[in-house]
């Protein structure tokens, strides 16, 4: 069975393979012709010679169907996981012919779903025909596919014509980033010199001691929001303060050299794009580090490296620094940086001398961080 699909295959994407009323009719001749040759019967030798003829016209046009086609593929936007990924392509007929009943196949990777299919019923001479689909994307990654199939049985419907047209894409699909309003994980770094800063933010956010104004954003603390010009200007205005990156450095480091379980992996991949941006958010100095990247900074650049980041990388030295450390393997917590904090996916607490998170099924990774240590 294998062998026949390997061959009807070949015959379709080379040459043409005949649908099932295509062998229907040839079947037909061919009994036509033999009994024609049994009997000497003038009129089978006609129907025979008519039912070939128009075989040899069915293959003819459902080949021609195909030519002249050309396919353009517009760039997919970014997006995150649980998000439409939008794709548009653009096939279009140069030609003087109209183009019919014509079937699409996007190869999209196996991992994101099976190929997208569109029957594209008519493309007027010198027009083209625009196909934009949607699909839901379930898994972070970056993903390159190459190839586009046309398929055909116009306009008799006895041969099956296709013919693959190269058109390269890429989707970039970024891990979920939580809306964390507070996470302690990454207030609390600092132990007791993170106490005195948030003393001094308090001093100067009364004392005027600012650097700027920008318009809020979401998450900001409603303390740093300076009414007397969000009354001037319309809208909220926060207050950036001198204090807010005075040697805070946080490092975000996720243990990619080590052994995961699929899921728990995934979910670290979540809490680590989680901290970055919430760190980021309230204008620390933050940064992410990963066993095949090292520490890297930028949310376009730590998006793209969440995207594609897979578990036994190459392990590096850890920085000296805060470190908020994800993790599987509790024997790797004795080995962090003074004033760190860990994540840890496991069925108990650890003797650590660093506070910590164990994450657990019954309540969501969003709640959890915004715990209190």
């Amino acid at each position: 069975m294998r062998t026949v699909t390997q061959i009807t295959d070949w015959l379709e994407s080379h040459w043409m393979n005949p649908a099932y009323s295509g062998w229907l009719l040839g079947a037909m001749g061919v009994f036509f012709f033999l009994a024609a040759t049994n009997s000497m019967t003038g009129w089978l030798y006609v129907m025979s010679g008519v039912v070939f003829a128009l075989m040899a016209i069915a293959a003819i046009l459902s080949r021609q169907t195909l030519q002249g086609l050309t396919l353009t593929r517009r760039p997919i936007q970014p997006i995150s996981v649980g998000e439409q990924l939008t794709i548009e392509l653009l096939i279009q007929n140069p030609s003087r012919q109209r183009k019919s009943l014509i079937q699409a196949d996007d190869l999209i990777p196996a991992v994101l779903g099976k190929p997208v299919e569109r029957i594209i019923e008519l493309i007027n001479p010198n027009n083209s025909y625009y196909w934009v689909y949607q699909h839901l994307a379930t898994r972070r990654g970056i993903y390159r596919w190459h190839e586009v199939h046309l398929r055909t049985a116009a306009p008799l419907g006895l041969f099956w014509c296709r013919r693959s047209f190269q058109v390269n894409a890429i989707a970039l699909i970024y891990p979920t980033v939580l809306p964390l309003q507070r996470c302690p994980l990454i207030d609390q770094l600092g132990q007791q010199t993170s106490l005195q800063l948030q003393s001094r933010r308090s001093i100067s956010a009364t004392e005027g001691m600012t650097r700027s104004l920008r318009p809020y954003r979401w998450g900001d603390p409603m303390r740093m929001i300076h009414w007397r010009s969000s009354a001037r200007y319309g809208e909220l205005r926060v207050r950036e303060l001198e204090t807010f990156t005075s040697g805070q450095e946080i490092v975000v480091a996720i243990d990619s050299a080590a052994n995961w379980g699929a899921e728990e992996f995934e979910e670290a991949v979540t809490v680590a794009a989680s901290l970055y941006f919430y760190g980021d958010r309230q204008t620390l100095t933050i940064r992410l580090w990963t066993a095949g990247t090292g520490l890297i900074q930028g949310q376009q650049t730590v998006l793209e490296t969440l995207a594609e980041i897979q578990a036994n990388e190459e392990s590096k030295p850890l920085p000296k620094a805060s470190i908020v450390w994800l993790t599987q393997n509790p024997n790797s917590l004795s080995t962090l940086p003074s004033d760190s904090r860990w994540v840890l996916w496991g069925d108990k607490a650890p003797n650590s001398t660093h506070p910590g998170i164990v994450v657990g099924k019954t309540r969501s990774l969003q709640a959890q961080l915004q715990d209190n240590l």
